[in-house]
Formats: structure tokens, sequence, C-alpha cells
């Protein structure tokens, strides 16, 4: 019952790419979509990974300006409400141009720093590093991995970030893991009401996998569960000095 992952790929540009209503909105994590309205789980969001972030920078003692950060899946801007006032530049990159307003719009609500807009196709995400002139100096994806069409696709996606990192830059890239058992193996099946359940890796295999798009793994953190869905991992990956 899989699918190929063009398939998968055209299914999710499709989902993606405009605007469905309040759970579509909710998908893409905006402020105004029905469960983050009335309680503060959208910020929080945010808090919780600039946290995390800044506890592994202080681990591998990264203590470089923020020229600019990328963000891939920036959606509705949860997180970069939070990472952007820091930040010289934030770059938020997303299938949907919705999003992206929606995005710039959180940012300059708490923030002048200049955000970028990126758009990309979901069969072409190395179009994102023709429209980045430059590198980063962190790269963050959140919620988004798990949403990808494969876990070949994945690879693409880091090597892509290997690409925009400069030398000594720091990921910080979130999973959802495969636990062993079958219900939680990658599907390879679009469906818009299993999105978080697409694509799952296990914990020694992405840690292996980042390693071999040229990062240096520096850190996991699990998260069992929280109030979005379960089985999350934390990667912190860092470019070697040397590595162009």
């Amino acid at each position: 019952m899989s699918q190929s992952e063009s398939k998968i790929s055209a299914d999710a540009q499709q989902y993606w790419a405009q605007p469905g209503g309040h759970v579509w909105e909710s998908d893409s994590h905006w402020r105004t979509a029905p469960g983050f309205d009335s309680t503060d789980l959208w910020s929080q969001i945010g808090v919780r990974h600039l946290e995390l972030f800044d506890k592994g920078a202080r681990m591998v003692d990264f203590s470089r300006s923020w020229d600019r950060v990328v963000e891939w899946g920036c959606g509705g801007g949860a997180n970069a409400v939070h990472f952007a006032p820091r930040a010289q530049e934030f770059v938020g990159i997303d299938i949907s141009a919705a999003t992206l307003n929606e995005c710039a719009k959180q940012v300059a609500a708490v923030c002048n720093t200049p955000f970028r807009p990126v758009q990309i196709d979901v069969a072409e995400p190395e179009g994102a590093l023709r429209q980045i002139n430059g590198p980063c100096d962190i790269f963050l994806c959140f919620y988004v991995f798990e949403l990808l069409p494969t876990p070949e696709y994945g690879e693409r996606v880091l090597r892509i970030a290997h690409s925009m990192l400069a030398p000594g830059g720091l990921a910080l890239i979130q999973v959802k893991y495969d636990d062993g058992r079958w219900l939680t193996k990658s599907r390879r099946r679009f469906r818009s009401s299993a999105l978080a359940d697409l694509t799952t890796y296990p914990i020694p295999a992405f840690w292996t996998l980042a390693a071999e798009c040229g990062f240096t793994p520096e850190m996991i953190h699990l998260v069992p569960r929280n109030e979005l869905d379960e089985r999350y991992a934390y990667f912190l990956l860092r470019k070697g000095k040397t590595d162009r």
C-alpha cells in the first residue's frame, strides 16, 4: 500500500500550498488556529525550543553572533518569534505563501529583525539554496521531518542544511522516532488525517545519517510525549569548522 516519493510529494504539495480552513491552520501552527488561540501553547512551543537550543549551545561552547538564522518549515511563526529577536536576519522556508506571510506578521509584531520568506516546492527542496545568498549560523527544523515524504527525502534536507550552514554552525532538528513497533514505522503513504506519522527514524539511524551527511552529532534530547504528540527526538548537529 506504499506510494512513490513523487506521488507523496505531489499530494503534500497540494495539501500544504493553499490555506484550507481551521484544521490546515492547526497543522501549520498558526497562532489563531483552534487549540492555540485560547492557550499559551503556541508561545510555549518556541520558548521550549529556544531553551533547548541555548542549553545545547552552552554545552558545545557555541557563542558566535546570530547573523542569519534559517528555519526549515517555519509555519505560523511559533519558533520565529522567539529566535528572530536575537538574530540579524531570520529566513523562513515554507511551502505556503500564506503561511510565510503569517510568520512575517508574527515576527514583525515582536521585533525589527528582517524576515526573509523563501517559498519552495515539495518536489525540489534544493531550490531553497538558490534563494539564499550566503551561509547561516543556525539551522532550525521542528515538526517537519515527520511530514516529509520518505526517510530518504529527509537525507536531502539534511544535506541542504549542511550546505547552508557556515563552518562551525549549529543545526537543531527534531524528528519523530521509531521505537521498534510496527505502528511507529514510516508510513510511505500520504494521508491528511495522519500527517505527523508519515516519516520516522530509529534514533541511532538518524544519528548515523546526520554523520554521513557531514555533521558532527553533539546531543540528543528525547520527549516521549507532550501536548502535541509523542516520540520526539531533537538532534543538535554541528558543521565542522573546516567543512565547506
